[in-house]
């Protein structure tokens, strides 16, 4: 593509053909330039020159300098020499034309956004130059109003100090007044004015002196000039602090916001302050069986740092997340100023500790009878033909295998309550969890077969449980039946019937011929009048589990006797570690019921768990304290489980209880090979009883250590002994799971040791008196924060510290109790000798003068033996 120079001019060249290219000239001009020291430079400068293109007359393109005359290579432009159609022409045209308005669009619109941005940015600076001012207004206000108020003070107190003045004026002028009465009258005349002149000048003096016209030589007050036309009306009188307090309106001022700043100063100041003295402030803490330190010093509001330097003073090493006994916890309260409020974790079953009932409120309810007995002996027949319902029918091979409960009506409308266990194992298991249920048990024995082992052991947890037995000697049709053997056999389990001069009520039945059945309820009617049987029926429901099974498409389901209290469905209840809300209530005849009262059993589905039975049922106000409880009970349990007893047998335990004065007697249950040595060994512990401990055999038989027995021990808290026997595998582990003490001996006299070593253990020890020493009280100090101390001095033997003291007034003991303190000077001592003086307090006594005498001694205790 060629070039070409030539000064203000364009050339248009063809490239390629079809392809127009415009190069513009350029008008090149030289210009000399002189620098300092006289050198010079010349230099070529360009001029570019600006043209546009314009549509002719003819509709051609020409070229246009910004004179706007046609360029001289225009005007010799020709459209063919493009090579562009006129369509194509104008479609560029109309292209250049849209770009031209859409730059001239942007254009505006980049000035608008600068517009508004500076608009912005100058409204930001009205604004802060607006909060600046106001802030200098609200600063000058303040200054204003105090500079009033000072000025309000200043005049109010040249008011009080010129109305003094005038008060003093008005008294001088009285007394001349006075004088002037004695003189003549002309006189007198004549001294009026000047007295009135005298009123006036004083009466403004705060005003300074004023000139009054010669005109008028007798006003004494001058005329109020009135305002210009425009001008506000002036203040009259003087200005008081209530005006200047009120608008002009006479309303209140509201208080200003200087006032309110200088407010809420003065309160930040005086919090400052109270930090400043380390104002302690006394909080209660409550503090359960184990806290954290962390969570100890976060409740009494103090620094975990501080709490643990408390804790070093001690001696205890524990870092915040390690957690302390209550005792520790205790201390430390103590030593930060608050006061702590101890409670356990065993504090959610408070709740169900219900209120005693009045005696107003009891009504008569029906006795819960247990029918024990050997096996196949005729409980559940017997059951039977009370309920005329054939029970055992049901029960595989005809033996019961699960606790059931039912309430058997009479004739007369008196009802009772039956109880028929698979045994008396699980009778012992309920009583052993604290589930005292049974008023009266029915002891079955068959009258062809007589006392059984199991008959024995039945009669044994019968005595354990301390409730009344009454004897149904079954199967009486029989021809073999001799129920005088019977009666035999009962003397030589201690048990003696009516007939024989006893108490034992023994009842002749046959189950089968259904005789002798009213009788036995009477006797159990009977029974229950003289035990007086009474509940609270108008209370929440309490209770007992007597079984429980998981049922398929009706979940947990448990046979629960009403002790106290009624149930209803929809009531929400804790049956030992599990709980939930009553969905149905069945009787024992499977028909559905809405409530259940007093001595009534019932079937009840809702359990979120199986409980176990023998646990203790009580209905709750809401699930939210049922669930409370329940997670109590399951974290016992288990952690129950997982302590594992070492180093400490139940015979060790038994020692401990007996020091601590629990137990006065020891309840064993004692198997051996042969019957003479049971004879033996059971003769040998009844001669070691007295009136203060005696042994309890609570079960004695021959033959190995049975589960049976173990379960009879854990109820009672007894010991199970072996004489040349051992326990079954079953019994071991049962034992081992209770924490039942076994005991195996070969040799008599071993056990007859150890069983007087316990009951010398039960014996109250021998308490003797030792004399320590005389202190005579010679002066008496009142102490603020320790009480009264006495001056004392030791006339013979000594004094301890701990030591109990007798108070002597005129040989008259007159206080009897235990020494608090003992000084000497100011340092606490365990003793202090004959000829040595000391200080003493008593503990909570301080009825003490100067010439009283304090006697000392101490108690000893000496164990007694059998």
């Amino acid at each position: 593509m060629s070039d070409d120079k030539n000064k203000g001019g364009s050339k248009l060249t063809l490239d390629k053909p079809g392809r127009l290219e415009l190069k513009k000239t350029v008008e090149t001009g030289q210009v000399k330039q002189s620098f300092s020291h006289g050198r010079s430079k010349t230099v070529t400068v360009e001029v570019k020159r600006k043209r546009t293109f314009e549509r002719g007359a003819s509709g051609k393109m020409r070229a246009v300098d910004e004179s706007g005359k046609a360029s001289t290579s225009a005007a010799t432009y020709s459209p063919a020499m493009d090579g562009l159609s006129d369509a194509e022409r104008d479609a560029r045209m109309k292209a250049l034309a849209g770009a031209a308005e859409q730059e001239e669009r942007l254009r505006k619109e980049r000035e608008d956004s600068d517009r508004r941005a500076k608009e912005a940015a100058e409204r930001r600076k009205e604004e802060e130059e607006q909060k600046i001012k106001d802030a200098e207004a609200e600063k000058a206000r303040a200054e204003v109003e105090a500079k009033m108020k000072a000025e309000m003070e200043a005049k109010r107190a040249a008011e009080e100090e010129a109305a003094r003045q005038l008060a003093d004026e008005e008294k001088k002028r009285e007394a001349e007044k006075a004088a002037a009465a004695a003189k003549s009258a002309p006189k007198e005349n004549k001294a009026a004015p000047k007295a009135a002149a005298v009123v006036d000048d004083a009466g403004d003096a705060n005003r300074g002196p004023k000139k009054r016209p010669a005109e008028k030589k007798t006003q004494t007050a001058p005329q109020p000039s009135r305002a210009s036309r425009g001008e506000p009306r002036r203040r009259q009188g003087k200005l008081t602090i209530t005006q200047a307090l009120d608008g002009d309106d006479g309303q209140p001022r509201t208080q200003s916001l200087a006032a309110v700043k200088r407010r809420r100063e003065k309160e930040k100041l005086q919090a400052q302050n109270m930090r400043n003295r380390n104002e302690k402030i006394s909080r209660e803490v409550t503090v359960p069986e184990s806290i954290t330190v962390a969570e100890l010093a976060n409740r009494m509001a103090e620094r975990v740092g501080d709490v643990i330097k408390s804790l070093m003073k001690m001696g205890v090493m524990a870092t915040q997340n390690q957690s302390i006994d209550p005792d520790t916890a205790e201390l430390v309260i103590e030593e930060f100023g608050h006061t702590i409020v101890r409670v356990a974790e065993s504090d959610v079953e408070d709740i169900l500790v219900g209120e005693a009932d009045n005696e107003a409120d009891m009504v008569s309810r029906a006795p819960v009878v247990t029918v024990m007995g050997h096996v196949d002996h005729g409980k559940t027949s017997l059951l039977d033909a009370l309920r005329a319902t054939d029970v055992a029918a049901g029960e595989a091979g005809g033996i019961t295998q699960h606790i059931g409960a039912y309430q058997v009506e009479m004739a007369s409308g008196d009802q009772i309550t039956f109880l028929d266990t698979p045994g008396h194992e699980a009778f012992t298991q309920m009583r052993m969890r604290g589930a005292s249920v049974t008023d009266i048990v029915v002891l079955v024995v068959a009258a062809d077969d007589g006392i059984q082992p199991q008959t024995k052991e039945a009669i044994a947890h019968s005595k354990a449980a301390e409730v009344p037995i009454i004897v149904a000697i079954n199967k009486c049709d029989k021809p073999e039946a001799d129920p005088m053997r019977i009666k035999t056999q009962l003397l030589e389990n201690d048990l003696i019937p009516e007939d024989m001069g006893g108490e034992i009520v023994c009842v002749e039945v046959s189950a089968k011929a259904r005789t002798g059945l009213d009788d036995l309820e009477e006797h159990i009617l009977l029974q229950a009048e003289i035990l007086e049987l009474k509940a609270n029926p108008d209370r929440k429901a309490e209770g007992a589990v007597v079984e429980a099974r998981m049922e398929k498409g009706r979940g947990s389901v448990a046979t629960v006797l009403i002790q106290r209290g009624t149930i209803s469905v929809g009531d929400i209840f804790v049956a030992g570690g599990e709980s939930g809300r009553v969905r149905a209530l069945l009787d024992d005849k499977g028909r559905k019921i809405k409530t259940a009262g007093p001595s009534v059993p019932v079937e009840i589905l809702g359990f979120q768990g199986t409980p176990s039975a023998g646990d203790d049922f009580a209905v709750v106000d809401d699930e939210a304290t049922a669930r409370e409880i329940a997670e109590y009970r399951q974290r016992k349990a288990k952690a129950a489980k997982q302590i594992v007893t070492q180093g400490m047998s139940s015979l060790d335990q038994l020692f401990s209880q007996i020091k601590a004065g629990e137990i006065k007697e020891m309840p064993v249950v004692i198997k051996t090979d042969v019957q003479g040595s049971l004879e033996a060994i059971t003769a040998s512990l009844e001669k070691l009883a007295n009136d203060e401990v005696k042994v309890r055999v609570l079960h004695g038989a021959v033959g190995g250590l049975t589960e049976s027995d173990v379960t009879l021990a854990a109820s009672t808290g007894g010991v199970c002994m072996g004489f040349n026997v051992r326990a079954n595998p079953q019994a071991r582990d049962m034992a081992r799971r209770d924490g039942v003490d076994i005991r195996y001996y070969s040799v008599i006299y071993d056990m007859i040791d150890d069983v007087k070593k316990v009951l010398g253990g039960m014996l109250a020890p021998e308490v003797r008196e030792n004399f320590l020493g005389y202190a005579e009280i010679r002066e008496v100090f009142n102490i603020t924060k320790a009480g009264k101390i006495g001056g004392c001095y030791v006339t013979e033997g000594m004094v301890k510290r701990g030591a109990k003291v007798r108070l002597l007034r005129d040989n008259v003991v007159i206080h009897e109790g235990t020494l608090k303190t003992l000084r000497r000077f100011k340092d606490d001592v365990k003793e202090v000798q004959s000829g040595y003086e000391c200080g003493m307090a008593f503990e909570n006594y301080e009825d003490i003068k100067a010439g009283d005498v304090i006697e000392a001694f101490e108690i000893e205790e000496i164990a007694r033996e059998l």
